[in-house]
């Protein structure tokens, strides 16, 4: 270990050695990731630069004048960690030191004496000569660095200012990492909070894909965050009919996860099932309304469709949501599901939502899907949009799960080097060969 003189001793002979010391110092405090362990380093190290009999650091943080607490002391004989140990800290009323801190300023004294009955004499009896060394924050000092020697006038002032910017710096330094491990823990607790949201999020979502005769379903579900505001629901109904629900509520992340959770609970404590669209819409937007978004602003948009493939019909109601996008593969017919649109669900609570209903032909392929689907951006700014989604429709697969792969493929290439924006879901529904009741 290089070992340089005393700082303030000024001699051009030194230099060379106390370079050396000043660049092993900062690699040493390059390498702490914990403030304490930046200071125990600092500490360490700058006795080699700056030897003193003494050093103690006092603060006034949250205190009244003359109140002050000691918050490292060189001659104890545990160190006390003043971020996380703050009860184990000594305070004090008044005597040099109130008044060293609450004058604010930098200060040399060259033969120090003291009162027997000052609270400095605790940590100062015997010492000589100090200066001390206000660090500065946000205006006034709320710490300070006193250091001492044994002999009379051993600091020289012209080397004062030197101390007070390296001291300040190093405190700055320090501060830093005390707000970056405050950031760190509060997103990790942040994060895990969110993680939990995302668990139940997901439980609330279908466990399993339904099985109807004549109807072939696949689902793709991705959030952008932890937890999202996306929301695909099944409902199988009597007659081997199939309600489908894809919703998206406004906002990201736990908001929008908790009003996605409430959609649910309103959708599945309704008493009678959900046959008729345009009235589950009308159900679900009244209760939202009237009990949770008002006092907010939130919304959600949503699509319900009854897929009966015995009598071959499609019902379905819009809330302002994106139209799915139907392909007929016998004769290659293409409609957007946007003849039934209404406002969003919490909005308006008296609004009564209707239904269209159209044939449903074996063949028939529907692709429901929530906005941040085609609102996807590849590198160049350019929007996936629906069209890409109907260019997939058109090779008419043979299975959902095929149709829905192949639109994925078709997103992924599109948004490669992209992160995603929003959730992303999809829901295909194929109907496959079947007659109509008997």
């Amino acid at each position: 270990m290089t070992v340089a003189a005393d700082f303030f001793d000024t001699e051009p002979r030194n230099w060379r050695a106390r370079l050396a010391v000043s660049v092993e110092v900062m690699r040493e405090l390059s390498r702490a990731a914990d403030p304490q362990e930046m200071y125990a380093v600092f500490a360490r190290r700058m006795v080699q630069l700056f030897p003193v009999s003494r050093h103690l650091t006092i603060s006034r943080r949250g205190l009244r004048d003359p109140e002050y607490r000691v918050t490292r002391f060189s001659q104890w004989n545990e160190p006390v960690n003043p971020w996380k140990e703050q009860h184990r800290l000594p305070m004090h009323h008044g005597g040099l030191l109130a008044e060293l801190l609450y004058a604010d300023q930098p200060r040399v004294i060259d033969n120090l004496r003291l009162e027997p009955d000052d609270p400095a004499s605790e940590y100062l009896a015997g010492q000589r000569s100090l200066v001390a060394i206000p660090h500065v924050e946000s205006g006034p000092s709320q710490n300070m660095v006193i250091a001492t020697r044994d002999d009379v006038d051993t600091f020289p002032r012209e080397r004062v200012p030197d101390l007070l910017l390296l001291s300040n710096l190093f405190a700055r330094a320090t501060q830093t990492v005390v707000l970056s491990q405050a950031v760190k823990e509060a997103f990790d607790g942040l994060d895990y909070e969110l993680r939990s949201i995302a668990e139940i999020q997901k439980s609330l979502l279908p466990a399993a894909l339904p099985k109807v005769p004549h109807l072939d379903v696949a689902v793709h579900y991705q959030t952008a965050k932890r937890a999202g505001g996306d929301y695909y629901d099944f409902f199988p109904l009597p007659n081997d009919r199939l309600g489908v629900l894809i919703a998206d509520a406004s906002g990201h992340g736990a908001p929008a996860a908790v009003l996605m959770a409430l959609a649910h609970s309103i959708a599945h404590t309704r008493p009678e099932p959900p046959q008729r669209p345009g009235e589950f819409l009308t159900y679900m937007n009244a209760h939202l309304t009237r009990r949770y978004t008002r006092p907010t602003g939130s919304f959600m948009t949503a699509f319900y469709a009854v897929f009966d493939p015995i009598n071959a019909t499609l019902s379905y109601a819009s809330a302002g949501h994106n139209p799915p996008r139907l392909l007929r593969c016998a004769d290659g017919f293409k409609l957007a599901l946007n003849r039934a649109q209404k406002l969003p669900l919490g909005i308006k609570p008296d609004e009564v939502y209707l239904e269209q209903t159209l044939p449903l032909l074996p063949g028939d392929q529907v692709v429901l899907f929530t906005d941040g689907v085609i609102e996807a951006v590849n590198t160049d700014g350019d929007v996936f949009g629906s069209a890409r989604i109907d260019e997939e429709l058109e090779t008419c697969l043979p299975t959902a799960n095929a149709l829905l792969r192949s639109i994925l493929a078709s997103h992924a290439l599109f948004t490669s080097g992209t992160t995603p924006a929003d959730d992303r879901t999809l829901v295909v529904v194929k109907r496959t060969e079947g007659s109509k009741a008997k």
